[in-house]
């Protein structure tokens, strides 16, 4: 007969009853493993037990409770032996291993720098690690809490019961953390914080968790990032050259939710793995050189498109776990395309499993409602001059870089972040230390975020959407610029979307809108954005914003995007936009693909496909996008007629290409200048039949005789289409033959 458990006398019987009850705050100092003189005893709170042995081998060590706090047992075992858990509540038993005997995972210097604002990596040391530790397979949860009293791992492995598994305090550093053994992937879980004042907080979602369940469940879930097998070694090691302001950049923006779905299986959209195959090769087959596709990190509601994320470091389980995001990856860089996302830092939304009052304390926003709170979008905005927050931010930037393999971000709302007054009437805003309205510590966010990614991960770009005029945005930052590789050029977009909609009648009065944008052209690296934003709201799709007839909308349409292509600038079209999309963008539904059968809506999606063709092939349309001496106008001022007509220009070498639009519904016949006599293909003409147009124009090439005409030293007499854009390159191989005739 086994000889009764010595009842434990050397537990303080008010850190029992704390222990027992989930507050107190440093349960490694009880449970797990103690030497209590020169005894070794075992300490397990276990609130569902009635009974608890120390099991090590195939021998037992009867734990007897405390009589403090009946949920806590103890008992006295061999020194320096790895034991697990038996528990039973006189019906059943379990057993597991103990979280308590576990050392930390995390090293003095990830204390160090996590403490300090400098971990470079936070991923790399806070969120849920799927792990084995200890010769133990499991998982370390860590999080930064700085102002809580007590913080807990809650999930389906511990029945959401804050008690059983509360973390481990890591000196000033804020950070808390513990090894759970036997935790592995697909495991939900959330944070339990008890605040400064004591009081119980909302449980947590991870803000570092590399997982999270489908909305409207809002737990984080353990997923096992490590281990991928990527394939794209070439497309990485090159792709530097296809991210840089002289590469043709042409972006498709995707929202994935909405591109195509799958109606047979109850509208569900397309998973990352279909998408990998669907989405990649229809990019591929249009020509466009980067997929852009909108917030990908995880967020709570359908309407907000991402834009407001609570899981920073979660890609969206909508589509399908994280490595499956990487297949879709992988699978465009196969193809020769990059993958960009709109990334979110400017603000959070509210939602009480955020980081709203993470720990009970405005730890990543600010306190004052004035510099902490967006009116606009009932958001919440991030503290950028509190360190730990610059780092979590500026980590999660690398993260999306390094771990998912993408070659840029475009940072959404910048001009929220640099404007203290951003939106905001006087005395709603609080001035910088200078008394100004800048948002001096956005602006050295911005800039250290632009420093480190492109000094950390070779051949990447970033891009603002910027709605200022904020200066050198896309100029590096030691020569005083935000350091983004290119800017969204939003006065260019606005002006010419407003002169294409009105009348053709009307549009002389209006012609500087369309010559206006080539004032500050080259003053960025501009991107030319027809993005989500302007089919959305009551704006109308593009098709919608042309006027006129049936004809005349698709021809207008047509025309404008030939300009578009022909400008100085990188390209940005949204899905939809590219077969003439009848109504506005709808989230909840895919594009209206059906419309490919009519010739119209197939016209426009052969000229974005040839466009880009055109525009890949042709460095005087891409090389010098961002540079003066990529442009000439040649007739700027026919406001009459509503003619543009100008020169893209490459090396010395590369066949210039003239572009001439024709905004008004009448067919002329138009003397133009031309910088070179000889033979010019017809590599573009938007009236074409197979772009839905009625195939008038100048039968593929046109002439260009030796005549001094518009200050260019050649001229030739070309045909405009009504309502049409035509684009002209020199035939380099005729050009030695091309001789002045009468």
């Amino acid at each position: 007969m086994s000889k009764p458990p010595m009842v434990a006398d050397h537990i303080d019987p008010h850190i029992a009853q704390r222990l027992q009850e989930g507050s107190f705050d440093d349960p490694f100092a009880i449970l797990g493993p103690h030497k209590v003189g020169r005894a070794t005893w075992v300490t397990a709170l276990d609130p569902g037990a009635r009974s608890m042995n120390a099991v090590i081998g195939s021998k037992t060590y009867p734990l007897a409770p405390v009589p403090s706090a009946p949920s806590l047992f103890s008992g006295k075992v061999p020194a320096g032996k790895a034991y697990r858990l038996q528990g039973s509540d006189g019906a059943a038993t379990w057993d597991y291993d103990d979280a308590y005997r576990f050392g930390p995972v995390l090293g003095e210097m990830d204390e160090y720098l996590l403490g300090e604002g400098t971990h470079l990596r936070v991923w790399q040391a806070l969120g849920a690690h799927v792990m084995t530790h200890e010769s133990v397979a499991g998982t370390n949860f860590a999080v930064w809490a700085p102002n809580a009293r007590r913080v807990s791992v809650v999930g389906d492995f511990n029945a959401w019961d804050g008690r059983r598994h509360v973390m481990r305090r890591r000196g000033a550093s804020g950070i808390w953390e513990i090894f759970i053994p036997g935790v592995g992937e697909g495991a939900t879980y959330k944070y339990e914080l008890v605040g400064r004042d004591g009081g119980l907080l909302p449980q947590k979602a991870d803000p570092v968790g590399f997982g999270a369940q489908h909305p409207p469940q809002t737990a984080s879930v353990v997923r096992d990032i490590s281990g991928y097998g990527w394939r794209d070694k070439k497309w990485m090691s090159a792709r530097e050259a296809k991210n840089n302001r002289e590469a043709p950049i042409s972006i498709y923006e995707v929202h994935l939710g909405s591109w195509r779905r799958k109606y047979d299986e109850g509208g569900r959209p397309l998973s990352y793995k279909e998408a990998a195959k669907e989405l990649v090769n229809y990019v591929a087959d249009m020509g466009f050189t980067h997929i852009e596709l909108m917030p990908i990190s995880e967020f709570p509601f359908d309407g907000s498109w991402g834009y407001q994320p609570v899981g920073m470091y979660a890609p969206t389980i909508r589509f399908g776990p994280p490595h499956e995001f990487r297949d879709l990856v992988d699978a465009a860089h196969a193809k020769g395309i990059g993958v960009l996302t709109d990334w979110v830092p400017a603000h959070f939304p509210t939602d009480p499993h955020g980081l709203a009052m993470f720990d009970g304390t405005h730890l990543y926003e600010h306190s004052d409602p004035r510099e902490g709170f967006h009116h606009d979008w009932n958001t919440l905005i991030y503290n950028f001059g509190r360190n730990e927050v610059a780092n979590f931010l500026i980590s999660n930037a690398l993260y999306w870089l390094e771990e998912y393999h993408l070659d840029g971000l475009r940072v959404d709302a910048v001009a929220s972040m640099l404007y203290r007054d951003y939106s905001r009437k006087d005395g709603e805003w609080v001035p910088n230390v200078h008394g100004g309205r800048e948002n001096l510590e956005a602006i050295s966010l911005i800039q250290r975020l632009n420093t480190i990614t492109y000094g950390e991960v070779p051949g990447i770009m970033t891009a603002a959407e910027e709605s200022t005029s904020f200066p050198a945005v896309s100029r590096p930052v030691d020569g005083g610029g935000l350091g983004f590789g290119f800017k969204w050029n939003m006065g260019w977009m606005n002006d010419t979307l407003s002169y294409i909609q009105n009348e053709p009648i009307h549009r002389k009065y209006h012609h500087h809108q369309m010559t206006f944008g080539l004032h500050y052209a080259f003053s960025e690296n501009f991107i030319l954005p027809i993005s989500h934003d302007e089919v959305v709201h009551g704006k109308g799709s593009m098709l919608q914003k042309m006027p006129g007839n049936e004809w005349e909308k698709f021809a207008n349409l047509r025309a404008y995007y030939g300009f578009m292509w022909g400008h100085p600038g990188k390209k940005l079209l949204f899905m939809g936009c590219e077969i003439a999309q009848g109504h506005e963008w709808k989230h909840d539904e895919q594009i209206a693909w059906d419309l490919l059968q009519f010739p119209y809506h197939q016209g426009v999606q052969n000229l974005i496909r040839d466009l880009n063709k055109i525009y890949a092939e042709t460095p005087s349309l891409h090389r010098y996008d961002c540079e003066e001496r990529g442009f000439q106008w040649i007739e700027l001022n026919d406001a009459e007629n509503s003619i543009f007509a100008w020169i893209r220009r490459g090396e010395e070498n590369d066949a210039p290409v003239v572009v001439v639009c024709n905004f008004t519904p009448v067919e002329r016949r138009w003397k133009c200048g031309f910088p070179k006599a000889g033979s010019w293909e017809e590599v573009i003409n938007s009236d074409a039949e197979i772009y839905g147009g009625g195939n008038r124009g100048n039968f593929g090439k046109i002439n260009a005789l030796d005549e001094s005409y518009m200050g260019q030293p050649a001229a030739a007499d070309v045909t405009l289409p009504p309502l049409s854009t035509v684009m002209f390159r020199l035939n380099k191989r005729e050009e030695k033959n091309a001789k002045k005739t009468n």
